[in-house]
């Protein structure tokens, strides 16, 4: 596809950029204007990519936009990269990110959790991709003596507070749809957004405050809560810590297998099919009893300290405060509990110990008191510093930090981070404009919990007298933990499912998801040509009873 040449007072008028460059199917060339220095928009550089690595000849355009100096001295930009295949599908994907953001990722498109049927990313596609950092630099050398904290640092300046959590989204869709339509000469037929993590709270986010923008939101293990989740962080150390001193010894792998082994025993059979799978996740929450695990005297093997099993079960029942209100999510039990990722994010790291502690997630201590805080709290960013401020960590003084506002930081972390509608959502714009989204979360997610995406749901197909799947379905996954692994089926073309709901009507009733081989926590009793269908809830796969026992056209979505 060959693009229409783009004049440089056209671009001036529409961007104020100092440079862009277009695609004529061989090269790319820059075209110069001068800088409007009331558009806040510039395009810094740009280059042809041949094709190579399974990704199509394209051209990478670089820029940012807003530059400025914070609060805190610090500049300021919102980073972008844009790709742009020659091969256009005529769709616009904004990838957005995970993490803290800081960093441009490249624009590929998120994989939807797991390669999808045809292995290729959405840029390999025909899409053209936008990505960006949100506003902030992770790498910023003047925070580097803030060590693993670095990151969050960011949290000291309003502005790059709003832009993380969604003002950077609202600048730059409109931005990357110019650019598109100059380069190719037509605007995009269909625009989506998706991500995983924070990128699925980008996502959400962005359905409900601009939900005309997009036509499709693919939502993977989203973090829509996150200031409340960050909360988790500092409960979970808290709780384990009372079971051993050695945070890494207080729930070890070879625990956590035998926490797994059990859930699985009492759960795997409710769905019909012994195949080491809770895929029944709410039957397997009445099945399975914690005194199972505890030892007696006379039981020293196969068993737990009573002291662990409490420090399991006061993790999982989520943080509280002194008047027992909760202040994040319960947590389900699922056999992927079992697997390094739960404890990464738990308890350990594989890349730890530093000094003391195992590096864990650090989200807990350097976001929570950063970026979700107001007023912001500095602490320093050693490991061992973090861990001993996830110990300090107050649920009655500190918890209300994440609702607090002040005169210089005017929104508290929950009204930038959140839906506006995050505890009553009804997604009016979204629905009254066709729009449609698709939500995936895995059952045995360390780091936000199914349990609570489960309850948004339910609060918004109330509001929606029952109706929610009309225009939202949500797909829950056995097994599956943070964005991809677990003792799960987690390779699954999300993408498609959502892209032909949007542009065939053809809601999905069930989406085939197969085993990834990249996965190494995949039993090896498994067949490495199992499949079975992801269901909208809130049905799960059951077993019709019937044939191969590994094909998941012998398996149901059946409701509770």
């Amino acid at each position: 596809m060959r693009s229409s040449l783009v004049s440089a007072v056209t671009l001036a008028a529409l961007l104020g950029s100092t440079a862009l460059v277009r695609a004529d199917g061989e090269a790319c060339s820059p075209v110069t204007s001068a800088s409007l220095a009331t558009s806040g928009v510039e395009i810094a550089a740009s280059k042809l990519q041949e094709a190579a690595n399974g990704l199509p000849k394209h051209c990478i355009v670089t820029g940012l936009a807003n530059q400025r100096i914070g609060a805190d001295g610090k500049s300021y930009a919102i980073q972008f990269e844009l790709r742009l295949p020659v091969d256009w599908n005529g769709r616009f994907l904004h990838q957005v990110n995970g993490g803290n953001d800081g960093v441009v990722v490249p624009a590929l498109g998120p994989k939807p959790d797991g390669l999808a049927s045809d292995g290729a990313v959405p840029l390999a596609r025909g899409f053209a991709v936008l990505s960006s950092d949100s506003g902030h630099s992770g790498s910023d050398p003047a925070n580097k003596p803030l060590g693993l904290a670095a990151g969050a640092a960011f949290g000291l300046d309003p502005q790059a507070r709003r832009d993380y959590g969604y003002a950077a989204d609202m600048t730059l869709s409109p931005v990357a749809k110019k650019v598109i339509a100059l380069h190719y000469g037509r605007q995009p037929v269909r625009s989506y957004m998706a991500g995983c993590s924070n990128g699925g709270r980008h996502a959400m986010v962005a359905a409900s405050r601009m939900p005309e923008n997009y036509d499709g939101f693919l939502v993977g293990n989203p973090g829509f809560d996150l200031p409340r989740a960050a909360i988790q962080h500092a409960w979970d150390v808290q709780a384990f810590l009372k079971a051993d001193p050695d945070l890494r010894k207080s729930i070890t792998k070879e625990d956590a297998q035998l926490v797994a082994s059990r859930i699985t025993e009492a759960c795997d059979a409710l769905d019909g099919a012994k195949d080491g799978l809770t895929a029944n996740l709410a039957a397997c929450q009445k099945a399975f009893d914690f005194r199972s695990l505890v030892c007696t005297s006379a039981q020293t093997n196969a068993c737990l300290p009573e002291a662990k099993v409490e420090a399991l079960k006061t993790s999982l029942a989520g943080p509280k405060n002194s008047k027992g209100e909760a202040l994040y999510s319960d947590w389900p039990l699922d056999g992927g509990i079992g697997t390094g990722n739960w404890r990464a994010w738990k308890v350990e790291s594989p890349v730890g110990p530093w000094n003391n502690y195992p590096i864990i997630a650090t989200m807990g201590a350097a976001s929570l008191n950063y970026i979700f805080s107001t007023p912001p709290v500095a602490v320093e960013g050693s490991n061992d510093k973090l861990i001993e401020a996830l110990k300090a960590y107050d649920f009655d003084k500190d918890a209300p930090k994440i609702f607090a506002k002040d005169g210089t930081f005017t929104e508290s972390a929950v009204d930038f981070m959140t839906p506006p509608d995050i505890d009553d959502p009804k997604l009016t714009g979204l629905q009254a404009a066709g729009r449609k989204m698709l939500i995936y979360h895995g059952h045995a997610d360390p780091v936000f919990s199914v349990n609570d995406t489960i309850r948004w749901y339910d609060r918004l197909n109330k509001n929606a007298q029952g109706h929610a799947d009309g225009f939202v379905r949500l797909f829950t996954i056995p097994g599956g933990t943070h964005c991809g692994g677990g003792v799960a089926l987690d390779k699954f073309d999300a993408l498609t499912a959502l892209t032909d709901w949007v542009e065939q009507g053809k809601a999905p009733e069930r989406i085939v998801a197969s085993i990834d081989p990249a996965n190494k926590e995949i039993p090896a009793s498994w067949s490495p040509n199992r499949t079975r269908p992801l269901c909208p809830y809130p049905a799960y796969a059951a077993y019709s009873g019937q044939a191969n026992i590994e094909d998941a056209a012998n398996f149901v979505c059946k409701a509770p």
